[in-house]
């Protein structure tokens, strides 16, 4: 597991601000040529620079790249010591709005003045550079992918992983959510929902198929994809996500995607109201990150397995706009039941 995050650069800071559960504070963000400030969660400057920054890969690249690069080393680190036992490596970057700080100032110049706009910036906009970067800091990689969509992208992410693990193309495989923050996403997010406060920041998690190099832990369920459709709204979707995945073990936890926002957040509360085990709600203490918010999700589900404080834990995601999936992690050997891995689609090589 990996993660940075408002709490801090590793997924130390991530539980420890879990298990404080206090809301981050809130910084203010400027809106150009508006007196009233957006709120914003951001992640703080790292205590030291990252050793990886010195990559030349990494000279221009924007900070969603270096949230991304950062929580997928964390991840790769216990598996990059043993080298004979991960040859092939697989990298999937989830990600919703993407590389917007370098599109932001690429085509600002470009309607400045198109003839002085940097050429240089061009690369760090599109969306698979991210993901790019990540694959030539690690080297050893053989299949990249970008996956683009809402939160819930993540866990489908996480089952193209486990289709490469199946097929036998990769050894391991590290799944990416990260998103960076400006002031256009706090803007439009304030449009949609004013009580939402945005952050930014990443997770990963690196699954591979041999269990000695492995944490102890399995993904060991994880749902079909629900869309949402004229046929099946949000609030029915995350009820059928949740009836696949079954009432759960004792004292099984919740990582749910429920936030600050009532209304957007009403069909996955709905869905889990009859819950009785413990649960934990990152984007409540973490803000709305989106890509991030739901791999932050995933990381804390696997994180409060690895340290004893549950056996199994369910992760519920309730995309935006497309669709509901949810997934559960326990320790190896586990008599959790397991699901057939959904199909991913509008999967964008980089």
């Amino acid at each position: 597991m990996g993660a940075v995050s408002p709490a801090g650069w590793n997924v130390a800071a991530l539980r420890l601000a879990l298990e404080q559960r206090t809301p981050l504070p809130i910084q203010l963000l400027q809106r150009p040529g508006w007196e009233k400030s957006l709120r914003a969660r951001l992640v703080p400057q790292p205590l030291s620079r990252p050793a990886f920054l010195a990559h030349p890969r990494l000279r221009r690249a924007s900070p969603i790249t270096h949230y991304a690069a950062s929580a997928a080393l964390e991840a790769a680190a216990p598996l990059r010591i043993n080298q004979e036992g991960v040859r092939k490596w697989g990298v999937i970057v989830c990600l919703q709005s993407g590389c917007i700080q370098y599109s932001c100032r690429f085509f600002g110049e470009a309607l400045q003045d198109p003839a002085t706009a940097s050429p240089l910036l061009f690369p760090e906009t599109v969306y698979g550079a991210p993901a790019s970067h990540v694959a030539a800091l690690l080297e050893n990689v053989c299949l990249v992918f970008t996956l683009l969509g809402d939160p819930s992208a993540f866990l489908q992410g996480v089952a193209l992983g486990v289709q490469w693990l199946e097929e036998d193309r990769v050894d391991a495989c590290i799944i990416i959510g990260a998103e960076e923050n400006h002031w256009l996403l706090a803007d439009a997010l304030w449009h949609l929902e004013h009580s939402a406060v945005i952050s930014n920041g990443a997770g990963a998690l690196c699954l591979c198929r041999e269990p000695k190099l492995s944490a102890g832990l399995e993904l060991a369920a994880i749902t079909e994809a629900h869309p949402y459709s004229a046929r099946q709204n949000r609030r029915q979707a995350a009820q059928t996500m949740r009836g696949q995945l079954g009432a759960g073990a004792a004292l099984e936890l919740l990582c749910d995607g429920l936030g600050d926002s009532p209304r957007a957040d009403a069909p996955e509360a709905a869905a889990w109201r009859d819950w009785t085990g413990p649960r934990l709600s990152p984007k409540r203490i973490l803000g709305e990150g989106l890509m991030a918010s739901a791999a932050w999700q995933c990381v804390a589900a696997c994180d409060a397995l690895a340290t004893g404080r549950c056996a199994t834990a369910t992760v519920s995601l309730v995309g935006a706009n497309q669709q509901a999936l949810g997934a559960r992690f326990a320790h190896v050997n586990s008599a959790s039941p397991v699901l057939p891995p959904v199909t991913p689609t509008g999967s964008i090589p980089s």
